[in-house]
């Protein structure tokens, strides 16, 4: 039987009703303002050693508590009397959960006894001790204590039990300490089922009903879509409808395609779903509820396969075993006007989404507006947070980023965008990168914080 504890319960609705359309803020942590300044402090020794018997009991005794609505006290003060830092990422799991409680103080407090470092001084705790926890845990890489994953699983099973099978692999390349509550429960509907979650779920949208660009005119012409073209095949995703499912599965010029649209890295992706290895049935991508530095994890419900929603690398399941890694084709973020004066016969999404029902016109109310709102660790400062980029693997396989709004103003005086073997054109309102053989390569924007935390090594043009 599900034990969810009546404070998880209680994050979960107040979380489930600002995620996939309405514009509330329900427990939402921080903006990264007011951190440029901060340096995070020296990481704490984690030696690599057996946990004593009687600390491994308390820690059992906490996990088992927390689901119980009750964090034992003297478990807690265990924990935090051990001295392994390692321990630090349960702390931040149950923080996730129990922030703004009549625990936060004693968690936080644990964690600053076991650490050494007090995370008040962070110019965010203020805004979120979680996030604040969590970052500080990210930037210094700590490993994690033995039976993280066992550990993890009893908290976040009594939230949403289907999370069950990633959990289970026991060779999978998740990195458990890096995976947070997005604050929704795992889409598990079958292809082309156009119900809703009932208890809370962003649902994907599957072979959306598209029309002509002349029978676009509800959208308004200075809002954006995500292009996408397959063999001359235009078609172009409403914003404010990606917001609202943040997954689409559909045909393109006879291309399967799944294209998944993470709202908290400002990135819409389209990855090839029917080139794969013989015997492996074609993803049907959904969206599971879980989150992994800021960045929605997907998965497939077919094989229950989680994969890098940045990369396309399956990291469990048959598809993992599979070595599967999804082809990406590049989606273009243009106006509405603009795309469809680059591409006259292109199709845009249907009004209702074939759904019969309506989108708002900013589902999310600037929501991600003012940097990353859930844990990334350190930043690369070459760029601001949000800056907008366009990424590109290029044909050696560097990934490139280039500056969204300076590229434009280059490329509108007449000169060139071009780094490591890639250049940009314009499409539309976008850009599109190829190399300098001619040949397209698959390009996307996203946040800058995104790219550069999945491609740390990545090369940045210098604008010149």
């Amino acid at each position: 039987m599900r034990r969810a504890s009546a404070v998880i319960t209680a994050v979960l609705v107040s979380a489930t009703v600002g995620c996939g359309g309405d514009n509330s803020r329900g427990d939402e942590p921080g903006s990264a303002s007011g951190r440029e300044a901060y340096a995070f402090p020296a990481s704490p020794d984690a030696s690599d050693r057996p946990v004593p018997p009687e600390v491994t009991a308390a820690v059992s005794l906490l996990v088992r508590s927390a689901v119980a609505n009750a964090i034992d006290g003297a478990a807690l003060d265990q924990v935090a009397r051990s001295g392994d830092p390692r321990l630090a990422w349960l702390l931040s799991d149950l923080l996730r959960f129990y922030q703004g409680s009549s625990d936060d103080d004693g968690l936080v407090d644990a964690f600053n006894r076991l650490t050494g470092v007090d995370v008040r001084d962070d110019p965010l705790f203020g805004d979120n001790s979680w996030r604040t926890v969590t970052d500080h845990l990210i930037a210094w890489d700590l490993p994690a204590p033995p039976r993280y994953r066992e550990l993890k699983a009893g908290l976040f099973l009594a939230i949403e039990p289907r999370w069950a099978p990633f959990f289970a692999d026991r060779d999978s390349r998740i990195d458990w300490r890096l995976v947070s509550w997005g604050g929704v429960l795992l889409d598990h509907r079958p292809l082309g089922d156009p119900s809703l979650c009932p208890l809370g779920c962003i649902p994907a949208l599957d072979d959306p009903k598209l029309t002509p660009a002349s029978d676009g005119g509800w959208y308004p012409e200075d809002r954006l879509v995500f292009g996408v073209v397959v063999k001359g095949d235009a078609v172009a995703f409403p914003k404010n409808m990606m917001e609202v499912h943040e997954m689409v599965n559909i045909s393109i010029g006879g291309t399967r395609l799944g294209i998944p649209y993470c709202t908290l890295c400002g990135s819409a992706q389209a990855f090839v779903l029917d080139q794969l290895p013989s015997g492996v049935a074609p993803p049907v991508l959904r969206t599971s509820g879980l989150l992994s530095r800021s960045n929605k994890v997907m998965f497939d419900r077919t094989s229950n396969s989680v994969l890098d929603t940045f990369t396309g690398r399956a990291l469990s399941g048959p598809l993992q075993d599979a070595n599967v890694t999804l082809e990406q084709v590049s989606v273009v973020s243009s106006t509405w006007g603009e795309w469809k004066r680059a591409h006259p016969r292109t199709r845009i999404v249907a009004r209702d989404g074939g759904l019969g029902r309506s989108y708002p016109a900013d589902p999310l109310g600037g929501r991600d507006d003012r940097g990353p709102i859930f844990p990334v660790g350190d930043v690369d400062r070459r760029l601001p947070v949000q800056e907008q980029v366009v990424g590109v693997i290029d044909s050696d396989g560097t990934p490139v980023a280039f500056a969204v709004e300076q590229a434009k103003a280059v490329l509108a005086a007449g000169g060139e965008v071009a780094a490591a073997g890639v250049e940009l054109v314009r499409d539309g309102g976008g850009l599109r990168a190829r190399s300098r053989g001619g040949d397209e390569l698959a390009s996307h924007q996203a946040f800058w914080f995104a790219w550069s935390q999945f491609h740390p090594e990545t090369e940045l043009w210098d604008g010149d």
